[in-house]
């Protein structure tokens, strides 16, 4: 998270290969937070709650292997102990927007658990 906060503040440091993948894809993860918070334009957005949420739509994206109830409670958990006292709950609605809708719902989907119902004879 520190590297991505790092490169959108124009660090000179050289970027890790994670941070490359992310960095390859933030067109499209842009426009997913954008999406997902329309009264917010990026520019506009705190920089560590931006890096929060590229570092959780990127990991969402193109991390199949990390559920994304996982990927989300760890954007909480950073917004929590990076941000200000309102990052966790920016953070926590953009993406809960963000998995109710394509791209992310076709992701996130076969990670719910399906309701059974109760069979009450």
């Amino acid at each position: 998270m520190q590297s991505l906060f790092s490169w959108d503040s124009n660090s000179h440091s050289p970027p890790s290969q994670k941070i490359t993948e992310i960095i390859s894809k933030i067109d499209q993860i842009d426009t997913i937070i954008s999406e997902n918070a329309p009264k917010w334009p990026l520019e506009k957005i705190n920089k560590v709650d931006l890096a929060i949420l590229r570092l959780a739509v990127w990991e969402l994206l193109y991390r199949p292997e990390t559920p994304p109830r996982v990927a989300i409670d760890e954007a909480i958990e950073l917004a929590k102990e990076y941000g200000t006292e309102t990052s966790f709950s920016f953070v926590n609605g953009v993406l809960g927007s963000a998995v109710k809708k394509p791209p992310l719902e076709e992701i996130v989907k076969p990670h719910l658990v399906p309701h059974e119902p109760t069979n009450q004879s």
